[in-house]
């Protein structure tokens, strides 16, 4: 159906962009996720899961119960699940699809090589055929799985015998139904970050051979990097005192790293508040978050070194001493309104694409973090500036530049939000400043205009 036919039947309907390859990435971290309820799970694509809840039922009170929770837990993360508990996958995935809600099919009526009486009445489409050979079942006369049971296989066989896809053999995907030969399936198991510990013979108090221990830590992670091709970009440092107290440090990085020198140093302003009490036992560092980092040539990492300290290090350092808010950039945005035309970000994130930036008039060196509402004598209805009062002082105007037009962003802001004139004066005293008059007399948008100055001109 084209999207203007289906915006006819439903003028409410919601348009987003196809990502498959996004929502198979969210599959994957959901089944990881539903591991919460059984040993291991597996994505069916597109949109189903299968876990295996063997002997894990009276953990939840009972299958049903155990289907309730998944429902709930799943409200809650704002999706709508069908769910069934069935002895096959098989099983389970038809009576999801084409049962009722959280239908549980009990061991004892699967495995005797008769169809269920719950899965009788169920469409053949729930055997997970492919459309061609649904349509060829039908014709057939075969449209439920209750009507197989009828025929001798031998005649199915003779009809599908070149069909060596389940998905595409009706007796196979029914063997497999009931559970009669076996259906291999792939977990999903989650990556394994890298980790190194050491345990101590000893426990140590000291700090030198607290920073020893580091150092030996940080180096074997550089080599569990190098081996996995990855930098780290967030490092977990914990230690275990004898009294069972557990520290933990974090490090952030601004670009992917595994140079252990650089880990120790910037761990060392972490530890300076580190209690030992009766000593620490173990350290373990896992790098929680890390990114594709490939093999460097060591002419050139040595050359740099030679050069003085790398933009990331420096970096890093800076947020190890200020604060991981202390240290920002500013990006630009696509706005026309000054104050939202940049944001702060972290420094080496790459901004958002964008189409095309926009080219404004010259702006002022200092913008003003809010607008100063000032008082100001111009010529009415909508003249330039005469004089105006900023912070207690009085400002004759010499020159004025002006006006720049500034349109309210419609597609955010409210109706009654007015538009804004721009000037760039210069008061006898020579100093420049960047004001603005806040809408227009009678433009039915409020009252008399208001006056903010807003930068400060070089």
């Amino acid at each position: 159906m084209m999207l203007a036919d289906a915006r006819t039947l439903c003028p409410q309907i919601k348009v987003a962009p196809a990502d498959p390859g996004g929502d198979l990435a969210f599959l994957e971290t959901l089944a990881l996720w539903a591991q919460r309820w059984g040993p291991w799970s597996a994505i069916d694509p597109p949109d189903g899961l299968l876990v295996d809840v063997s002997a894990v039922a009276h953990l939840f009170g009972g299958e049903a119960a155990l289907l309730g929770d998944v429902a709930r837990h799943m409200r809650r993360r704002g999706l709508t699940v069908r769910t069934a508990i069935a002895p096959t996958a098989g099983a389970a995935w038809a009576l999801a699809h084409h049962g009722v809600d959280q239908a549980i099919l009990p061991c004892s009526q699967a495995g005797q090589g008769e169809i269920p009486e719950m899965l009788a009445r169920l469409p053949v489409a729930a055997l997970r055929l492919d459309g061609d050979v649904v349509v060829t079942l039908r014709r057939l006369g075969l449209k439920k799985l209750s009507d197989l049971n009828g025929i001798e296989r031998d005649s199915v066989q003779r009809r599908f015998f070149n069909k060596r896809s389940p998905a595409a053999n009706p007796l196979l995907r029914m063997d497999q139904l009931l559970g009669l030969i076996p259906e291999p399936l792939l977990p999903v198991a989650a990556p394994c970050p890298p980790l190194v510990q050491r345990r101590l013979l000893e426990p140590i108090r000291h700090r030198a051979l607290l920073d020893q221990v580091v150092a030996d830590l940080s180096a074997d992670m550089a080599r569990e990097l190098e081996g996995r091709g990855v930098g780290a970009r967030r490092l977990e440092l914990g230690l275990w005192r004898v009294d069972g107290d557990i520290a933990l440090r974090q490090l952030e990085m601004a670009a992917p790293m595994r140079d252990p020198a650089h880990i120790c140093r910037l761990f060392a302003h972490k530890l300076d508040d580190v209690e030992a009490g009766f000593g620490i036992e173990m350290l373990r560092m896992r790098a929680a978050w890390t990114e594709t980092l490939h093999l460097s040539q060591r002419d050139l990492d040595a050359a740099g070194e030679r050069h003085g300290t790398s933009l990331s290090a420096c970096i890093d350092r800076l947020v190890v001493r200020l604060g991981e808010k202390a240290v920002r950039r500013p990006a630009p945005k696509v706005s026309h309104i000054p104050e939202r035309a940049q944001a702060w970000m972290p420094p080496l994130i790459a901004a958002a694409p964008s189409q095309e930036e926009f080219t404004f008039h010259s702006r002022p060196l200092k913008l003003l973090d809010k607008a100063e509402r000032i008082a100001v004598l111009y010529a009415t209805p909508d003249g330039h500036p005469r004089q105006f009062r900023w912070r207690g002082a009085v400002h004759e105007v010499a020159r004025v530049e002006g006006p720049e037009r500034l349109a309210p962003e419609w597609w955010r802001e409210r109706s009654t939000t007015r538009l804004r004139d721009y000037y760039r004066i210069e008061d006898a005293l020579g100093r420049r400043y960047w004001i603005y008059r806040a809408g227009l007399i009678g433009d039915g948008r409020g009252g008399l205009p208001e006056w903010f100055l807003h930068g400060l001109c070089a």
